[in-house]
């Protein structure tokens, strides 16, 4: 099956791809459940990690880019996050929205914005002040998605000079796919047209329960137009009900290929919890899972099967260890313990299938 999807991606040509180009949804938290936000990340950057950072006001989880460790790094940026307010961000990248003549080479500074506004920003009110205080130009054209603790449930259309909210919590449907183009922008040049079609009719046709195991199944691992050669990461939010502990909030990873890893549910909790297969690691900095993910993408190993009878465990059991949390402390040491397993099945499940 793999084989047929690899196909079919490598099909279109790359020189007709924007080098950020994503597939987004958010859903609302609606009727008692819990709002969940997906980002499938196309990238020309396939080696990435995740990363625990202690923030200016916020301690975060991100997901980053690999870093060689024998260079100076840049500005520090993230592709989505969320932090220990249980406020998530991610963004899709826009080319219909810019209306200045700012250089490209000033551009692209959304990761940046993203990192900074995870540091800083509980909610949804937050972060439009930290937008408006931003300095201009932002430099950035983009989709930022945005759930908070507190209900909030928001796409942010934004350019360098201003921004334009749709609050998904207030739409009647409940839900809105986001891709390459901004509703507000110019109608002739919106990238991502094709995936965003298919998003919405993959969304509007398939009942159950919304959550990560339906999105990263029934998006990330679609195929194309949505599965790419340049699809490096999918993570799906499930954030908290109003008034619940933010520290509930999970952001569930999948590192490298979609349909060559399998998802892991992280947490900020009280520090780096972050198992290491995750973290970058050695001189690239790259992650153990993502390179594996890249391994069996190579190789056009057909890897879902594997996938998902190692994603059975944590299905299973993390729900369980959510439902009898007592208190922090005792939760982290379960998490902890749990993970260890999760990674050790993990790895020898992976390992099996690239020799």
């Amino acid at each position: 099956m793999l084989k047929k999807v690899l196909l079919a991606v490598l099909a279109v040509s790359l020189w007709s791809i924007p080098s950020y180009s994503c597939t987004s949804v958010i859903i609302a938290g609606r009727g008692g459940s819990r709002p969940v936000m997906l980002k499938h990340r196309d990238t020309q950057a396939l080696d990435n990690c995740m990363e625990w950072f202690q923030g200016e006001r916020y301690a975060f989880i991100g997901l980053v880019n690999a870093r060689s460790a024998s260079i100076v790094r840049p500005r520090r940026s993230a592709w989505a996050g969320t932090n220990e307010a249980g406020f998530c961000i991610m963004n899709t990248a826009a080319y219909d929205f810019k209306d200045d003549d700012v250089p490209e080479s000033m551009m692209d500074q959304e990761g940046v914005v993203m990192y900074r506004a995870l540091s800083v920003c509980k909610n949804t009110a937050d972060f439009e002040h930290f937008l408006d205080t931003l300095r201009r130009p932002m430099r950035v054209e983009t989709n930022f998605g945005v759930i908070d603790a507190e209900g909030g449930a928001s796409y942010y259309e934004v350019n360098n000079h201003r921004w334009v909210k749709f609050d998904v919590a207030a739409l009647p449907e409940g839900y809105m796919v986001v891709t390459n183009f901004t509703r507000m922008g110019r109608e002739a040049e919106r990238k991502g047209v094709d995936r965003f079609e298919r998003a919405s009719h993959l969304i509007v046709n398939t009942p159950g329960v919304r959550d990560h195991r339906l999105l990263l199944n029934l998006i990330s691992r679609d195929g194309a137009p949505i599965l790419r050669d340049i699809s490096a990461s999918s993570v799906c939010f499930e954030g908290v009900r109003p008034g619940e502990d933010p520290f509930g909030t999970v952001m569930w990873t999948v590192l490298g290929y979609p349909v060559a890893a399998a998802y892991v549910p992280l947490m900020v909790l009280d520090g780096n919890h972050i198992p290491a297969q995750l973290r970058p690691s050695g001189e690239k900095g790259h992650a153990w899972v993502c390179d594996r993910a890249l391994e069996i993408k190579k190789n056009k190993i057909d890897a879902l099967d594997v996938c998902r009878n190692t994603e059975r465990f944590i299905d299973r059991k993390f729900p369980t260890l959510q439902r009898h949390r007592t208190d922090h402390a005792s939760f982290i040491r379960k998490y902890d313990r749990l993970m260890d397993k999760y990674m050790d099945i993990y790895e020898r499940n992976f390992r099996e299938i690239v020799r």
